[in-house]
């Protein structure tokens, strides 16, 4: 399958890395599909759960629609989130290697470029599908307007300008994503190297590929991870408010207000104000995407060393 590396060991095709790296998305994302689907419906404020708090809604939705509800939309996700991890953490270690050859950035501002551009580049990639899971999620039983992610697909293109309708509310998405992607590898790799600089035989251990590098504990990754994530999220969070209502397009009833970012931003300011609009279901985002991104990183570092990169 490839050449042979050092110490004999086989290095990995260019699938199989990227491969593994969107398993490392996939792991993260089931663990917290529930959360996320109650995130959609607070954050757009779905009329039949629009009065209820985040726990009430997550006790609200498997009596209104079984606990697979919970689960709308995790099909899509499951699709999407796989590419997306992989494209993702593939593109951050290609653009670190570039940004500090051609560049001469180096140390953390070059991770923070890194992961704002992979961070982007996995958006643009992969969006019609997170369009989709979008409107899928939004969903309640028995309004079904969509019948599944392959006519939720041919809805969007026949009924919303065809290709261009896949990408309603890409700007928000990019714009978000920059600070987002930037400061969760920003943050978890300045976390990494402070750890292993200050306390290396609290915090590290050696590779398991090679003992000459010394690599983060499972519990401490598990926790730079969290770290990196909520510090992110509360950045973005605004704008990937203003993202979820601009995807969910003429689903809502005040579509038409929410044509562009600006105009989105300042609707959901006006209407419903910070802690109610712009930063609604903030709580239940953390509980959402501090194990998430623990999980994501944590998967990723070990599978660096399964496939003997260190």
């Amino acid at each position: 399958m490839g050449r042979s590396g050092k110490a004999g060991y086989p290095i990995p095709s260019l699938f199989c890395f990227p491969s593994w790296k969107g398993v490392a998305g996939c792991c993260a994302k089931t663990t917290t599909a529930p959360l996320d689907r109650v995130k959609i419906l607070l954050q757009a404020h779905n009329h039949h759960y629009k009065h209820l708090g985040v726990f009430s809604t997550l006790c609200a939705v498997p009596k209104k629609e079984g606990y697979l509800g919970l689960y709308k939309g995790n099909g899509a996700m499951m699709i999407r989130i796989f590419p997306y991890g992989a494209i993702q953490f593939m593109a951050f270690d290609q653009y670190k290697k570039v940004i500090k050859k051609q560049l001469g950035i180096s140390g953390h501002v070059h991770r923070l470029m890194a992961g704002s551009m992979a961070g982007i580049t996995a958006v643009i990639c992969t969006y019609p599908l997170d369009m989709v899971r979008v409107r899928l999620a939004f969903q309640v039983k028995g309004e079904h307007k969509y019948m599944g992610i392959i006519h939720a697909f041919k809805m969007i293109y026949t009924k919303e300008g065809g290709f261009s309708g896949f990408y309603r509310g890409l700007m928000p998405t990019v714009v978000g994503m920059a600070p987002y992607a930037g400061f969760s590898f920003f943050t978890f790799g300045t976390l990494k190297s402070i750890g292993l600089a200050q306390a290396p035989n609290l915090l590290g251990r050696p590779s398991l590929d090679n003992p000459d590098v010394l690599v983060l504990k499972t519990h401490v990754n598990l926790l730079c991870g969290g770290i990196a994530g909520a510090i992110a999220q509360t950045i973005s969070y605004p704008l990937d408010v203003t993202r979820r209502r601009m995807q969910l397009g003429a689903v809502l009833p005040d579509s038409e207000k929410c044509l562009t970012m600006v105009q989105t931003l300042k609707y959901v300011y006006q209407q419903h104000g910070i802690r109610r609009g712009l930063y609604r279901g903030l709580s239940l985002n953390y509980i959402r995407c501090i194990p998430s991104q623990a999980v994501a990183f944590t998967t990723y570092e070990l599978m660096k060393q399964f496939l003997h990169l260190n």
